[in-house]
Order: C-alpha cells, then sequence, then structure tokens
C-alpha cells in the first residue's frame, strides 16, 4: 500500500533561471512577529514645504524652503534675528 507523504514533493534544484534563495536572505527579520519588525522608511528625510519665494507646495530634503527655481533667480529669505527683536521688545 501507499504510504501518506508528510512532506509535498519539493524539487532539489530551482528552475533553470532562477537562482535558489532562502528566506533569510531576502528578509532577515523573517522570524520575527509583524509588530517587532522594523518599520520601512516610506519617505526617507523628505518633508513638505512652500517655498516662499513662488508658492510652490513640494518634497525636499534641503535645509532650505526655496525651490530650485528661486535659487536659480537668486530669491533671498529676510533673515530674522530672534534675539535682537526680544531686546528691542524690552529696551521699550
Amino acid at each position: 500500500m501507499d504510504e501518506p507523504k508528510d512532506k509535498p514533493d519539493v524539487p532539489a534544484t530551482p528552475p533553470p533561471g532562477k537562482p535558489l534563495l532562502c528566506s533569510c536572505t531576502q528578509d532577515p527579520f523573517s522570524d520575527l512577529p509583524p509588530e517587532l519588525r522594523p518599520r520601512a522608511k516610506i519617505m526617507g528625510d523628505l518633508r513638505k514645504v512652500t517655498c516662499p519665494g513662488c508658492g510652490l507646495v513640494y518634497w525636499t530634503n534641503r535645509q532650505t524652503d526655496l525651490c530650485i527655481e528661486c535659487e536659480k533667480k537668486d530669491v533671498r529669505l529676510p533673515e530674522v534675528n530672534t534675539n535682537q527683536e526680544i531686546a528691542t521688545k524690552y529696551e521699550r
């Protein structure tokens, strides 16, 4: 008689053109439960800003909020010295 098989027939070699890959090389956190796996950075360090020169709303990872076009036009942001403003208020 035929005995029941515990494991399905799995080929020992991968099909032609496909390398044999272990799940640990594809996802090193596959053994962890979902709540303990590290979260993927969807947007990285990008932030949504509005250009003060032209009003363009865009995503950037740069320190300045000026868009590239306004920087090319040499638009300057007014520099605010908060220490000077505070000192002026108390002098009055």
